[in-house]
Formats: C-alpha cells, sequence, structure tokens
C-alpha cells in the first residue's frame, strides 16, 4: 500500500500484516491519501517518465541545480557571466547549447568542476 500524509509531507510504503491498523493510527494524528493499495511491481527509473524528461535537459537541469545549490538566482549568475537573466533561463531550459567556453564560464561563477555540466 503506498500512503501520502499531506502536512507534514511524507509518502509511506507498507506491506506485511496490520497494513491497515498502522494506517488508522497515522490518520489519527495526520491527513491521509491512500495512493494505491494495489501491490505494484518496481519500474526502473530509466522507464519512467520524469527520467526521461530529465534527460532531455540533462546540461540544463545540471545548471539549474548547481545553481540553486550556489543559493544564487538567476540574475545573480548573470551578472557574474556578464549577459542577460533570459539568456541564463535559456541555457537551463535547454533552449540554448551549452558551449565549451560558456560551461568553463558557467563552472567559475558557479564555483564547480566543468565537468559537472558537460
Amino acid at each position: 500500500m503506498l500512503a501520502l500524509v499531506k502536512k507534514p509531507r511524507i509518502e509511506i510504503s507498507l506491506q506485511g500484516e496490520n497494513v491497515e491498523e498502522v494506517i488508522e493510527w497515522i490518520k489519527k494524528k495526520y491527513e491521509v491519501s491512500i495512493l494505491t493499495s494495489e501491490r505494484t511491481d518496481s519500474v526502473s527509473i530509466e522507464e519512467t517518465d520524469f527520467w526521461k524528461e530529465m534527460q532531455s535537459n540533462r546540461i540544463g537541469n545540471l545548471l539549474a541545480g548547481a545553481r540553486l545549490k550556489a543559493g544564487l538566482t538567476q540574475a545573480q549568475v548573470a551578472k557574474k557571466l556578464g549577459v542577460r537573466q533570459n539568456m541564463v533561463s535559456d541555457y537551463e531550459r535547454g533552449k540554448r547549447r551549452l558551449s565549451p567556453s560558456m560551461a568553463k564560464r558557467f563552472a567559475r561563477a558557479l564555483k564547480i568542476n566543468v565537468d559537472k555540466i558537460s
């Protein structure tokens, strides 16, 4: 069974005996939604739509992740690069192709190894 506690947001996967009893106990304190009560077989992450979408813009997602990890906004990164904010957005959304020289500039601005985004 897959259950979702809405606040605080927690996903719980339960299997075995007395699952319903555990869910009833949790419901006494939290609002719970049952996402599925059927046993689901595992699926490789590479087969999911999420994975396919992430891979379709791998470089852009890596750039956005590195920027967020550095605690910077697109505007702040743009200022460090000497470009407009919409260019940073275009790179992150996969609308612009990242050249090797621009990858090096991003790496310097984000203080990461260029290999992490290429």
